[in-house]
Formats: C-alpha cells, structure tokens, sequence
C-alpha cells in the first residue's frame, strides 16, 4: 500500500508510457469513485455508471476494470487530498481530456437521478484544480443533465 502512494507520487521516467498511462488511469478512476461517494451513498447505480465510463473510456476488459477499480480505491481510501490525482491530471491530460474527466464525474453524479450538493462541490473543486474554465464546467454538467 506504501508503495502504491509512494509510486504515485515519484515522477515517471518518459520511458516507461505504459507506467505513466496506468498511473493517470488510477487517479481519474480514484477521482470518480471519490464523486461516488461524496454523498456517502454509494449505491450499485453509480458503481454500475463509473464501471460503464471507465470501461467505454479506457477501452478496458472486465479484469482490467476490476484491478483499476480495487487499486483506485484502496488509493481513493488512503489519500488526504486531491491533489495527488489533480497533479497526475495537470501535468499530462489535454484540455479536451480534462473536459472528459468532468462529464465523466458529472455522469456518475447524476447516476442515482439525485445531484447532491457535495457531489457537486467535489467536481467544482476538481474542475478548479485541473484549470476547466468555468463555462466547460456548466456546459458539461447542462450537458450531462439534459441526457
């Protein structure tokens, strides 16, 4: 478990992508399952839309999706902050995937039909810390909602 943290904390060397890549995954699925349980239920419908994002997104097996999911968690549950997922986030996703994270996140948030107000604190603050300007943050939230 220490060495998970500790690994995501250590800069990737550019010569191992496929490192840095599952890193990134692990902190936009910790980031997902932190919206999940913002409104402290976690209920089968939102588990059921981040296994759906995560899967369509990544383009993962159900194994690889399972793995992603226990290590993001066990992530999501020792961390103290967001700032060791934003920082992943900042320092290697392009605006257009930064914009995917929020209606991502949004997605889950609004799986169970009930928008909570912690759930949407928690993706303000995100979109805040990844640098989504405020008008891509509304647009995907009216995006997400209109479905």
């Amino acid at each position: 478990m220490i060495g998970a943290l500790k690994a995501l904390f250590e800069p990737a060397r550019d010569d191992e992508p496929a490192v840095t890549e599952h890193r990134l995954r692990l902190a936009a699925a910790a980031l997902l399952i932190e919206t999940a349980r913002a409104d402290s239920r976690q209920d089968g419908v939102e588990e059921a839309a981040l296994a759906d994002t995560l899967m369509r997104g990544l383009g993962l097996s159900e194994a690889e999706l399972d793995d992603l999911v226990r290590e993001a968690n066990a992530q999501a549950d020792a961390a103290t902050s967001l700032y060791q997922f934003t920082r992943l986030i900042n320092d290697h996703f392009t605006p257009a995937r930064k914009r995917q994270l929020i209606i991502d996140m949004w997605k889950v948030a609004y799986a169970d039909g009930d928008l909570d107000k912690y759930e949407e604190h928690l993706i303000r603050r995100v979109a805040e810390l990844i640098h989504v300007p405020h008008e891509e943050y509304i647009r995907a939230k009216l995006t997400v909602a209109g479905r």
